[in-house]
């Protein structure tokens, strides 16, 4: 017997239609099911944070599954880069706010589901707001202040957090549920240090694996809405495409954890992006700790077209620089600074450079460790000299 607290009450007005009855009957004759199953589905209201790669298979399958109401929480604009995984956007939504282009898609899909959009970015100041009305908060997110921001309001709100990450060829996922088990912060007590963690957008994602992922919080989510099953409460599925292996290692609550534990000290929402030392959100690269001269990429446009002697320094991976470049730069990957730097010459000015302005920062600050001075950051990096430079570039 499922140990799942009862999260959705139905009544008459969960009735299912005809066409309901057609479009789910494969659900109506399993037992864990059966009408009254789908009813609750039918009155189920979830809120997906983001509708990237983790957000696209989500919602796909839960207006198919005939979750009543979807609420969708996203602030950006389909970018030809989404579609090698983001499944839920097309061609002709290139440029259009992503929370459009998902109802859109979701519409087609199951007309019988009320798709309520939010376009607007996720903050302290509205997040209580946005969670209250919704059943289940399944997050898609890819950055440390929002994941903080989302487990803490859900926390706050009693209402149970289905998460979910991806890098590269691996993936997790598991449920934050604040007074049934562990919380985010009862796994991640603190936050990486800025820049220790790469995003997807600087260390890449296997276009599939975000379907995986977001499948299992799909499922997650179905399960708490049936009542049924053993959720992911207490345990995080880890899975490694490579190897094509799941693992489960068990959490724990803390019982100091600020947010779930004892004696719980956070009664509200914080600053989180100061909490994290980073933005939320993807933009000029905010800078902490000693200060990185940096270079515009006009400035840099002048400098070369000048014939001013200087050092151009790519600090991004070979294969990165098989993508794009800028014509002059010498490619000199990040990882291997520490043994290679003496060969980038102290006696002219270096410019450093690599996706989008974090990698080079670092680098910089390696380099006046070792005694360097004359040196600037390309701020924005490469994708900068794309859109400002040279559109022949490609970005990805």
């Amino acid at each position: 017997m499922s140990l799942i607290p009862r999260i959705i009450q139905t009544t008459a007005a969960q009735e299912l239609s005809s066409p309901e009855m057609r479009r789910y009957a494969r659900h109506l004759i399993m037992p864990e099911v059966t009408v009254e199953g789908q009813r609750k589905l039918k009155a189920s209201r979830v809120l997906a944070i983001g509708t990237g790669g983790l957000g696209s298979p989500l919602l796909a399958y839960l207006a198919a599954a005939g979750v009543g109401r979807l609420g969708i929480i996203d602030f950006d604009r389909v970018d030809e880069s989404n579609l090698q995984r983001q499944i839920i956007h097309r061609q002709t939504s290139i440029g259009q706010p992503k929370v459009e282009s998902a109802r859109r898609t979701i519409s087609e899909l199951n007309p019988h589901v009320e798709v309520v959009t939010h376009e607007v970015a996720l903050r302290s100041d509205n997040a209580l707001d946005l969670l209250r009305d919704y059943d289940i908060v399944v997050d898609g997110t890819d950055n440390f202040p929002t994941r903080y921001l989302v487990n803490d309001a859900c926390a706050l709100l009693g209402k149970p957090n289905v998460y979910g990450s991806i890098f590269r060829f691996e993936g997790q996922c598991t449920v934050f549920w604040a007074g049934h088990g562990p919380c985010y912060r009862c796994l991640y007590p603190e936050p990486p240090p800025p820049g220790s963690v790469p995003s997807c957008a600087e260390g890449g994602v296997l276009g599939i694996l975000p379907g995986v992922i977001g499948v299992l919080q799909a499922i997650e989510t179905v399960k708490l809405i049936l009542g049924i099953g053993d959720p992911l409460i207490g345990r995080l599925l880890l899975f490694d495409a490579l190897k094509m292996r799941f693992k489960e290692m068990r959490l724990r609550q803390n019982p100091d954890c600020p947010m779930c534990g004892k004696n719980k000290t956070i009664t509200g929402l914080i600053d989180y992006e100061q909490f994290c030392g980073m933005p939320a959100r993807e933009g000029p690269v905010q800078q902490t700790g000693p200060t990185v001269p940096e270079i515009t990429c006009l400035e840099l446009k002048k400098k070369i077209d000048s014939k001013k002697p200087f050092f151009l320094l790519d600090v991004r991976e070979p294969h990165e620089f098989q993508i794009s470049k800028i014509t002059g730069s010498t490619l000199l990957p990040l990882g291997e600074l520490p043994k290679r730097w003496s060969e980038i010459p102290k006696d002219k000015e270096i410019i450093i450079h690599c996706k989008a302005g974090i990698r080079s920062a670092k680098a910089l600050l390696f380099l006046q460790q070792q005694g360097y001075q004359n040196m600037l950051n390309l701020k924005g990096g490469i994708d900068a000299w794309s859109d400002e430079i040279d559109p022949s570039q490609p970005r990805y």
